[in-house]
């Protein structure tokens, strides 16, 4: 095997792996998905949350996309201490594409009251599957506003790992072909350098 090969492919290999954090990150409506944890940004505030189904799935969490209808429990944890002493309201919405009327899609609303644990559960039946929105307001006025889409029980839902695969595949192939391209290209002077 020619060592001018296994400069080039190397390198594709390099920019390859440099691509993996980049793939695995993704940001939606105001969360972000970061080693595993969603993070909800709220104006100048952050917070961990995840969502639990613990009848069907037991432990496992899930940021945005809820495999099954049922018992769920979204919980928040706070980032920033501030947050303790202000008031944060709570509510989710059926994403209709319209929250002209949130009292007509609002499926769950938890009044604006003070956390000084830094922790919010929040406990649904969810009975039909749908995409729903979740609307976190943090402040005196309720100033602040965070947004996180999710689905509930949709079969046709992208996964995060799904995600990853439909990015990462693509940045696989090029790097085959680069890497075949290079092989051949230096099995072909090799070849013309015997010859001579």
């Amino acid at each position: 095997m020619s060592l001018q090969f296994l400069k080039p492919a190397c390198v594709c290999f390099v920019m390859l792996a440099i691509g993996l954090p980049f793939a695995a990150q993704a940001q939606h409506g105001g969360h972000e998905l970061e080693k595993d944890l969603c993070i909800l940004h709220i104006g100048p505030y952050r917070m961990y949350f995840n969502s639990y189904q613990p009848k069907t799935t037991y432990d496992k969490q899930f940021c945005q996309d809820l495999p099954a209808t049922g018992h769920t429990v979204v919980v928040l944890d706070y980032l920033e201490h501030e947050l303790r002493s202000l008031p944060l309201e709570v509510r989710i919405i059926r994403d209709t594409g319209s929250e002209q009327d949130l009292q007509a899609v609002t499926v769950l609303h938890m009044p604006a009251k003070v956390y000084p644990s830094g922790s919010v559960d929040i406990a649904y039946n969810f009975d039909k599957p749908g995409k729903f929105v979740g609307l976190v307001t943090v402040g005196d006025q309720q100033q602040h506003v965070g947004r996180f889409p999710f689905s509930v029980g949709e079969s046709g839902t992208i996964s995060h790992f799904m995600h990853y695969i439909m990015v990462m595949a693509p940045l696989a192939a090029i790097a085959a072909v680069a890497a075949t391209f290079f092989f051949f290209r230096g099995r072909r002077k090799s070849s013309e350098i015997t010859v001579s």
